[in-house]
């Protein structure tokens, strides 16, 4: 079992807030093997899938008094009759012990546990294998970008289609249908296929309906669902009210690259792909690493782009540039921008980052780095 000490610090975090973590993620991106790695000696682990948790938990009272563990884990708990009951009940009642409880759409919690459990839990939305975890899982970076950061496509001998085909359907059965009531697989899973074929550009809703023949209200459901369950990030725009700044039209990131790399047809990978996915996986790691902080773009009607905006401090914008190669780099976009917005650090982040330096342009100062420089 691999072990993510970045994600185990998460949960303990969460735990010095709150009884209940809530550990969110898509499916199959590791939720079971972390609540799992925490250790069965002081973890009593119910696997809510199977018809006895019911039974385990009738009495939740009862339960809780003779847990006899410190933390106790939840897997799927959206599957019980009424997990907000069991959980509310855990955090007044038992107040010194650790909750865990895992679920693959914060959807699940929301219809299911309303506001029964306010302050009484933190969210850990569980990632892909992140950039500072390959070699902990002993892979390369293209064994990252090519596969993707699910652990068992990731840890595979060869990359199957089979796999990713089967997750479509088994994230459709399993979270969409049951979730959001869609019943047309094929409709849905040619919407998500084509957001993964789109991934990293602009969307637009109108094109999608008609590339599609659906209607815009079904794009507008179908593109909410994805973001709710994780499965897709709708990266808005950052702007000031500035005139020449785009304010509305969002990008929409694939939440994994291995799924992107899959719907696009790309086997094997070609250099000209490497910039896409690697843009996915900084992505990635600034959502890990910042989750209360909205990561967007900027663009202007001149069509000049940044990737990444972080408002982290007032009146102070951080700028994120991904590139495989710095020699790639063209600073036009970010002087632009920093005639608006002046105050703020400026990142070039590429995999040849290491050790980390600073480039002068002008006036403008870059750090060029790989995503461990973000949050060191």
């Amino acid at each position: 079992m691999v072990q993510r000490p970045f994600w185990q610090h998460r949960l303990d975090q969460a735990w010095r807030g709150a009884s209940i973590a809530w550990l969110c993620g898509v499916r199959r991106c590791g939720k079971t093997t972390l609540a799992q790695s925490l250790g069965s000696r002081r973890t009593l682990y119910v696997d809510c899938d199977l018809p006895t948790a019911e039974d385990m938990v009738r009495d939740p009272q009862v339960f809780f008094r003779s847990a006899g563990k410190p933390v106790v884990v939840f897997d799927e708990i959206h599957q019980l009759r009424d997990p907000a009951r069991v959980l509310k009940i855990g955090a007044d009642g038992f107040p010194k012990l650790k909750i865990l409880a895992t679920g693959s759409s914060t959807l699940a919690a929301s219809r299911k546990f309303r506001d029964t459990l306010t302050g009484r839990k933190r969210t850990v939305h569980l990632l892909p294998v992140l950039w500072e975890e390959l070699e902990a899982f002993g892979v390369t970076l293209n064994d990252r970008l090519f596969r993707g950061g699910l652990p068992a496509a990731l840890l595979a001998d060869a990359r199957t289609p089979a796999l990713y085909r089967e997750w479509l359907d088994s994230f459709f059965a399993r979270d969409i249908q049951r979730l959001f009531g869609f019943r047309d697989i094929n409709r849905f899973n040619a919407f998500f296929e084509y957001v993964l074929r789109q991934s990293g550009g602009q969307f637009e809703v109108t094109s999608a309906a008609r590339d599609l023949g659906i209607t815009r209200p079904t794009v507008e459901s179908h593109l909410r669902a994805l973001e709710i369950t994780h499965a897709a990030a709708v990266v808005r725009p950052f702007h000031g009210g500035g005139q020449n700044e785009l304010a509305r039209q969002p990008k929409v990131y694939g939440f994994d690259t291995g799924m992107v790399s899959f719907a696009r047809g790309w086997d094997p990978l070609r250099r000209d792909d490497l910039g896409v996915l690697w843009e996915h996986l900084v992505l990635e790691d600034l959502q890990a690493h910042f989750p209360e902080t909205p990561v967007l773009y900027w663009r202007d009607k001149a069509q000049r782009e940044l990737d990444f905006v972080l408002a982290h401090r007032r009146n102070a914008v951080d700028v994120v540039e991904c590139k495989w190669d710095p020699a790639a780099f063209d600073v036009a976009a970010l002087r632009v921008f920093r005639g608006y917005y002046p105050n703020g650090r400026n990142y070039l982040v590429t995999p040849s980052g290491d050790p980390a330096y600073t480039r002068q342009f002008g006036t403008l100062t870059v750090r060029v780095c790989t995503p461990t420089d973000l949050h060191a």
